[in-house]
């Protein structure tokens, strides 16, 4: 199995570093635009396969994408990282011309390939990539709830001070800061709901916390995030590679799920080697509906800036 990741910088390294030490895939081509910055850094990750165990195949290319051929999924991180102060939002003009010129170059060298999206703000990003290139909706998955929900996993786990293997939890609509929704009627630890450790004041605190996780980070850091973005992207393309199925919180194309239409956004489905496989419909309160509404119409009203 091979594996494309558009964008050497801090997340698309980190994930080439997670698919190859998991043995993810067979081999894993770094692109960049920056001369010699995808080959520095596919080599040194390749020279900790011996000390580390693996033996994917590593290698990068500057702006090359013919060496990206007969890729099974390609992972687009390219874009403007966020700055301290910023929204994901704010990146929207910027990154939509990047997105939508790296997703030509990828098609016309790996016309079948799965496309897992990075690039913020990424819900837009994703109905920009089904738009453009006319994709079938299952080819394209915005990787934004897995980051978020294992986000909120942490702030729980951490909260409870049990481990986070044992925590069970998902974000859902956009991936946003005002737009994401940490589903704490649904987290549980092991089954049993977090209400039975935890305060309604310390669960509020959570979600408020997981909200604003990439901000709280990018303050912290002077940049984005990218170890969790990373491992949550080898996440997604695991599943796609060996056919897992699993439950991901993803942004995908809904048409007439959840009352919505011709919109990507987060919503739990299953994903296997043919992308998105199904759509998981959960059973919303009247006020998760609420948010939902108001989360998708804010993603709309960006998407309109864009086509």
């Amino acid at each position: 199995m091979k594996v494309t990741v558009i964008g050497a910088g801090n997340v698309g390294s980190s994930c080439a570093e997670y698919i190859a030490i998991k043995k993810i895939a067979s081999e894993v081509v770094l692109l960049d635009i920056k001369d010699g910055f995808a080959e520095g850094k596919a080599l040194d990750l390749y020279q900790t396969s011996s000390t580390l165990g693996f033996n994917t195949r590593i290698i990068g290319v500057t702006k090359d994408y013919s060496k990206t051929s007969n890729s099974d999924v390609v992972v687009v991180t390219s874009g403007v990282p966020r700055k301290p102060g910023m929204t994901r939002e704010e990146l929207i003009g910027i990154n939509a011309e990047i997105v939508e010129k790296v997703v030509k170059n990828i098609l016309i060298f790996s016309p079948n390939a799965k496309l897992v999206i990075v690039s913020n703000p990424m819900d837009t990003m994703t109905y920009l990539t089904i738009k453009k290139s006319g994709l079938s909706k299952n080819r394209v998955i915005g990787m934004g709830g897995a980051l978020d929900s294992s986000r909120f996993k942490t702030n729980i786990s951490i909260a409870m001070n049990k481990p986070s293997l044992d925590i069970h939890a998902m974000v859902i609509g956009g991936h946003g800061d005002t737009t994401m929704i940490p589903l704490d009627r649904y987290a549980s630890y092991n089954g049993i709901h977090i209400g039975e450790f935890l305060s309604k004041d310390q669960i509020k605190d959570i979600v408020s916390s997981t909200m604003v996780g990439g901000a709280t980070l990018t303050k912290l850091l002077g940049t984005s995030a990218w170890y969790a973005p990373g491992a949550s992207v080898s996440y997604v393309v695991d599943s796609i590679l060996n056919d897992q199925k699993k439950i991901i919180p993803s942004s995908v194309y809904l048409d007439g799920e959840y009352n919505e239409k011709d919109i990507c956004i987060g919503v739990p489905a299953i994903i296997g080697k043919d992308g998105v496989e199904k759509i998981i419909k959960l059973d919303l309160n009247d006020d998760e509906k609420k948010l939902f509404k108001k989360s998708a119409d804010a993603i709309r009203k960006m998407n309109n800036t864009l086509i």
